[in-house]
């Protein structure tokens, strides 16, 4: 009985730390629904708060650990990246530009022990990128928008992906 009793007592804590780190982090624990106008706002918010020198400004539309989906609002080419264990998909809302996927990531630097970041990419497929278009990038996967014309507006979704286990 006791047990159980330090179980609700933990899973109390967690439940009342939980809005408490969302808010730390400003990504909502859970938000499983936006509208179109929601989308818009997004949008509009993220082009208010841009800053000249600054080639992306987030903002979060959907949360439900591990998964998250953001707006990227990219006006200029931003560095290349690289997610170990993420693949990350991109549906374009607005404008175009050019994606390069594989290759090798220039001037490579750890950004955490689950990313790399970049200057740019050597070799690689470039690929044309235009509103309605869709783009899956696997994990361990380089990637980076090394054009953007005028504007580009994305949702992009990290979605974790198992480690295969080593061959036998």
């Amino acid at each position: 009985m006791r047990a159980l009793a330090i179980c609700f007592a933990l899973m109390l804590i967690s439940v009342a730390a939980a809005p408490q780190l969302a808010a730390q982090t400003s990504i909502p624990a859970m938000k499983t629904f936006a509208s179109a106008a929601d989308i818009q706002a997004l949008a509009a918010k993220a082009k208010a708060e841009h800053k000249p020198g600054v080639p992306t400004v987030p903002e979060n539309i959907l949360a439900l650990a591990p998964y998250n989906v953001n707006l990227e609002y990219r006006t200029a080419v931003g560095p290349s990246a690289v997610h170990k264990h993420e693949a990350e998909l991109f549906y374009v809302l607005e404008g175009t530009g050019t994606i390069v996927t594989g290759g090798k990531l220039v001037n490579e630097m750890p950004v955490d022990a689950e990313n790399l970041t970049g200057t740019g990419i050597e070799g690689g497929t470039s690929r044309a990128v235009a509103k309605g278009d869709f783009i899956i990038v696997p994990e361990n996967t380089p990637h980076w928008y090394s054009k953007i014309n005028g504007t580009l507006i994305l949702m992009s979704f990290h979605v974790p992906r198992p480690v295969p286990a080593a061959a036998h």
